[in-house]
């Protein structure tokens, strides 16, 4: 079985060896480009089971950078910034990245990391693939036993969510949250629960990862964000979802 293969987009050469080595140590494949123009070339090139992206960048910045990738490839995006204020790691998040590592960081918690995101991206598309019965009928590119909820349909054998008739692109994590919580509908879910189980890493975890994902889901879903009829705020306890 090949290795798993990882795009470090960063234009510090001490920080992308450091990369570079601990992760072929652990046993992946690693490229890397120094610059965002020439690091969208080669993500989107394919092939990659995730993406090291570095926020400051020459060329094209790291936002940038992430939103081209996302609109075009479903990968996990790992951002890695050496600024510590939140509004660049919220700005990260909204753009579609996956998760964030601030620099300095350890190498054992970069791998723990990658490892996590990668484990949790293939268990999501292994579980698609295995719920899909064998002979489902396509109609209008929305496939048999989807979620449906009022104009909101969810299609988890292809990942894909319309709202009527109109696709709306999600990142990875905002679809696994939103195919998590529409499963289990009316059930509260507090902020620690929906990290564990769509991050996976409580221990490298920020807690307001998941209220940006929600925010996001919000304002893709609903009809009125500030009003959601699908993802509901519970005051004190967590989200719910109801139709």
């Amino acid at each position: 079985m090949a290795n798993e293969r990882i795009l470090i987009i960063e234009d510090d050469d001490t920080i992308a060896d450091l990369e570079r080595d601990f992760l072929e140590i652990n046993g992946f494949e690693t490229a890397r480009e120094s610059d965002g123009v020439k690091g969208m070339e080669r993500a989107l090139s394919g092939g990659f089971d995730l993406i090291l992206l570095d926020l400051m960048l020459p060329g094209l910045d790291g936002y940038a950078l992430c939103r081209a990738i996302r609109d075009k490839i479903n990968v996990p995006i790992l951002m890695v910034t050496a600024r510590g204020e939140e509004i660049d790691k919220v700005r990260g998040l909204g753009l579609g990245a996956d998760d964030y590592i601030t620099k300095p960081f350890t190498p054992s918690e970069l791998v723990a990391r990658i490892k996590s995101h990668i484990a949790r991206f293939k268990r999501i598309f292994e579980s698609a693939a295995a719920s899909r019965p064998v002979n489902d009928i396509v109609v209008s590119n929305i496939v048999a036993n989807d979620i449906v909820v009022g104009d909101l349909t969810i299609n988890p054998g292809t990942r894909r969510v319309f709202i009527s008739e109109t696709e709306i692109e999600l990142a990875n994590k905002e679809y696994e949250l939103l195919f998590f919580l529409a499963s289990n509908p009316e059930i509260v879910f507090d902020k620690e629960k929906l990290y564990d189980k769509i991050w996976g890493e409580t221990l490298y975890g920020d807690l307001n990862t998941v209220k940006e994902h929600i925010n996001r889901l919000r304002k893709k879903i609903e009809k009125d964000p500030a009003n959601p009829t699908h993802i509901q705020t519970v005051w004190g306890a967590g989200y719910r979802f109801c139709g």
